[in-house]
């Protein structure tokens, strides 16, 4: 049995919202940590290797955007997979750097958790579950 789990991380400053990614990502199989702003998201990542990251593009400290050019100007995240989360499809579309793939909000827990399933690397960066 393989008890190891990939990691991820939600960046989403709606509670309602990041619980439902959360549960969504840990229902696919995923160890899920949670980041309400841009400044925490960075922070975690100082901390964690995540396989898949949900993000929003619209919070009150730091744009999602600028969090994804922090992400992919650090080579140590070059496997990690992005999922922008937005109700701005104008947003999504004027982005300079792209994520692997944008949902446009309203996002069911089903849509995001099938879609987190078949992310799922062969080799993902796993965390052993907390005993």
């Amino acid at each position: 049995m393989d008890t190891q789990k990939p990691i991820a991380l939600v960046v989403e400053d709606n509670e309602d919202l990041n619980a439902i990614f959360s549960s969504a990502l840990e229902k696919a199989g995923y160890k899920v940590h949670s980041a309400y702003n841009g400044s925490e998201a960075k922070a975690l990542l100082g901390e964690i290797l995540p396989s898949i990251i949900t993000l929003d593009l619209h919070m009150p400290d730091m744009s999602g955007e600028t969090v994804l050019t922090y992400i992919r100007s650090q080579s140590r995240f070059d496997k990690v997979r992005v999922i922008v989360a937005t109700a701005d499809p104008r947003a999504a579309d004027a982005m300079h750097i792209q994520p692997e793939l944008v949902l446009l909000k309203p996002i069911s827990f089903s849509q995001l958790s099938q879609l987190a399933s078949r992310f799922s690397p062969r080799d993902a960066i796993t965390v052993a579950p907390e005993m």
